[in-house]
């Protein structure tokens, strides 16, 4: 319900009451909680946050895929997931200027921008975090079962599981398509947000959304990626592989990225989801749990968009056609740099 909603059903409220009994006198007062504060410190960290993602992530994930198309097979398996990750990412980013002009003052793109950025949103949103556990997946077969997914991991097997993630993904946003809609406020001016249908109805959706979002979007990838990543751990440390040490702490900070950029933002979901369930709208427990998802939530958003850059970076290939990159690019830098004259056309870029 918005706030004309919630006015015109308190004005409803008062008139059938003072019309039924003349006597009756509200002797309390009745606090709307319009939560200004709480958007007064959106429109002041938001807009700022997208912008700079926005511009990370089309730097970043630009980088990466021109340096996987210059130097790179992009038929291969880790490839496709890759490629597919960065365009996720665009897809994310391309959405955060509407949303960062949007938080500054009011919704002035119309009704099909709300309901196509809305969904942009949540299908790169979604697309991004299925696509890293993918690729950890396909690490986890290269590594553990390398014999038998040689026979496994061809083309048609990347190409078919990337139709299949983006297929969950736009499953997954066809509420926002649906509910998303131009609305007026008093407080706010015109918003875009779920309207249309009635508050019992976009209850039921918006607690079918935060179950989905913890349930789908990180409790089923951080699981898995915990036993792909312990299992390959597991793998390096029986073999006489030269740099094990290496590999098991980068090993250790893409868990612990993951988990640390990920878990607050799903803790402050499922509370909202209690609070919904539960009923209870104290507007102060409210504020709080706004509070909190603004920073978590930038915080997930920052992760999902430079993740093709941290992914690539920790990995010597990559960091390898980076500096023929910039030695090419940049000739006085090629005494400072040592690069590899093997061709590096036939794996990832983004392997250890």
């Amino acid at each position: 319900m918005n706030d004309v909603d919630a006015y015109e059903a308190f004005k409803e409220m008062y008139d059938t009451n003072s019309s039924t009994d003349p006597s009756y006198v509200f002797d309390a007062t009745v606090k709307l909680c319009v939560k200004q504060a709480v958007n007064q410190f959106g429109a002041r960290l938001i807009p700022v946050f997208y912008f700079t993602i926005f511009l990370l992530s089309y730097l970043g994930n630009g980088l990466v895929l021109f340096i996987i198309h210059k130097f790179e097979n992009l038929s291969t398996v880790t490839n496709i997931f890759l490629l597919n990750l960065v365009l996720s990412n665009l897809l994310f980013a391309s959405s955060l200027p509407f949303l960062a002009t949007y938080h500054l003052s009011e919704w002035i793109f119309g009704v099909a921008l709300c309901k196509m950025v809305s969904s942009a949103y949540f299908i790169g949103f979604y697309s991004s975090i299925l696509f890293l556990t993918l690729m950890t997946f396909d690490r986890y077969l290269a590594v553990v079962h390398a014999v038998a997914a040689a026979k496994s991991r061809k083309k048609a097997y990347a190409i078919t599981a990337s139709v299949a993630v983006w297929c969950i993904s736009i499953v997954a946003s066809v509420k926002e398509l649906v509910f998303q809609n131009v609305g007026k406020s008093v407080f706010n001016g015109l918003t875009c947000d779920e309207s249309g249908y009635s508050e019992s109805t976009m209850e039921r959706w918006r607690l079918v959304t935060y179950y989905q979002q913890f349930l789908l979007f990180f409790l089923l990838p951080l699981t898995m990626v915990m036993y792909c990543y312990i299992s390959i751990t597991i793998r390096i440390l029986s073999t006489r592989m030269k740099e094990k040490c290496r590999t098991i702490k980068l090993i250790f900070v893409i868990i612990f990225t993951f988990f640390a950029c990920w878990t607050p933002y799903n803790i402050v979901i499922v509370l909202r989801a209690v609070q919904v369930t539960s009923k209870e709208d104290l507007c102060s427990d409210s504020e709080s749990l706004d509070y909190a998802l603004y920073v978590t939530r930038n915080i997930a958003y920052l992760y999902c968009c430079i993740s093709p850059v941290f992914y690539t970076f920790v990995g010597k290939k990559f960091q390898s056609h980076f500096r023929r990159l910039m030695a090419k690019k940049i000739p006085c830098l090629k005494r400072h740099m040592s690069t590899s004259s093997q061709s590096t056309r036939s794996t990832s870029a983004y392997e250890y």
